[in-house]
């Protein structure tokens, strides 16, 4: 947002004061850090947060430079290290004994939704010259509670896909352990972790169009989540398989390509039927566990064809992708995570996929 217009007698008073400062910061600057465009660069950076940043910060924070008596705290910036009493801190919304600002902090759960804790300590200081030990990191996304994500974008369809966390567990040691991702088609996603009161909650709480289309693979476990999304808007559901994963199924089965293609063409056309008589003869344990995934999900493939003509989503697609965005940060080498904490790392990584106004500076002013 820009600043209000300023007369010329005030701009004239700032350059003036900005040229003073300049020349005695580079006055009193080591001639090595003066010899390269880029030494400058960080040279001028560490001196407006060590310095400048700092004194006119607290300036602003003082309304006008009063002096507030009683125990004042440091806090750690964007614009550098301040010094702020408790009634500052109320009056401008600062509540808690945080050492990191809203906006520096807005700015480490940006880097901590996309790498390690280690690696954002690394990031902070190369990207914005400031100094913040990985542990403190970690805390900080232990102790920020973001809510599950929200939107007023009234969706037509759904995806849901599950995925893995390793669970550092005190008596098994570490797990393997099950999470659900769900993602409004064109929207947000939200993933839960063994909760699935919070996850049908939270379907209650979004706008969804009383027709509904969902889709899914052929675990259980999505149609079980499925069959309650929603229910308190949503009239008809529009259950589809997912027809990527009917399709590679199909060719797992294996045999005659000439009959596997047959059978691809009447399940795009929805006849199963026809599809299952293909395999009638067959009794290898592929071509029979096939017949079943059909039978068990015969309501759940519709005419592919038709449904593609209207623009209808026949492909779980979207939900994957995001499947593969969490898990890039989640699984990155080495990572487990205490039960505690697995729901506040995949909350958080999905705030920084749904571009959520939580990790942004820009988005408060």
């Amino acid at each position: 947002m820009p600043m209000l217009e300023m007369t010329a007698e005030d701009q004239a008073k700032l350059n003036a004061s900005i040229n003073e400062t300049a020349r005695i910061l580079r006055k009193y600057t080591d001639q090595d850090k003066l010899q390269d465009f880029e030494s400058i660069e960080i040279e001028v950076r560490e001196q407006m947060l060590n310095i400048v940043g700092p004194q006119i910060g607290e300036f602003f924070f003082s309304e006008g430079g009063t002096k507030t008596s009683g125990k004042t705290r440091s806090v750690n910036t964007v614009i550098g290290e301040v010094e702020v009493s408790r009634k500052q801190a109320r009056r401008l919304g600062m509540t808690g004994k945080s050492p990191i600002s809203p906006a520096l902090e807005k700015c480490c759960l940006r880097l901590c939704a996309n790498v390690s804790y280690q690696q954002s300590e690394e990031d902070l200081r190369e990207l914005m010259g400031i100094n913040i030990g990985h542990s403190s990191l970690q805390r900080l996304v232990q102790r920020v509670d973001l809510p599950p994500a929200q939107t007023d974008i009234l969706s037509e369809g759904v995806s849901v896909d599950g995925g893995k966390i390793r669970v550092r567990e005190q008596e098994e040691g570490n797990q393997w352990k099950d999470y659900k991702l769900v993602s409004l088609h064109g929207g947000i996603c939200e993933a839960f972790f063994q909760d699935p009161q919070g996850l049908l909650n939270w379907s209650n709480s979004i706008p969804l169009s009383p027709i509904l289309t969902c889709l899914g693979d052929g675990h259980p476990g999505i149609w079980n989540i499925i069959s309650p999304f929603g229910q308190s808007q949503v009239f008809v559901k529009r259950e589809i398989l997912d027809w990527f994963h009917l399709k590679e199924n199909l060719y797992k089965v294996g045999g005659s390509l000439r009959r596997l293609e047959r059978v691809e063409n009447f399940l795009w056309q929805g006849w199963v039927d026809k599809a299952l008589q293909e395999f009638k003869k067959l009794q290898n344990k592929k071509a029979v566990n096939f017949c079943k995934y059909l039978e068990t999900h015969r309501e759940r493939i519709p005419c592919y064809s038709f449904y593609q003509k209207l623009g209808i989503t026949i492909g779980s697609g979207d939900v994957e992708s995001k499947i593969k965005q969490v898990a890039a940060r989640v699984k990155i080498t080495g990572a487990q995570w205490a039960r505690k904490n697995v729901e506040r790392i995949l909350r958080l990584r999905c705030a920084y996929l749904n571009h959520s106004s939580r990790l942004s500076i820009y988005a408060h002013a």
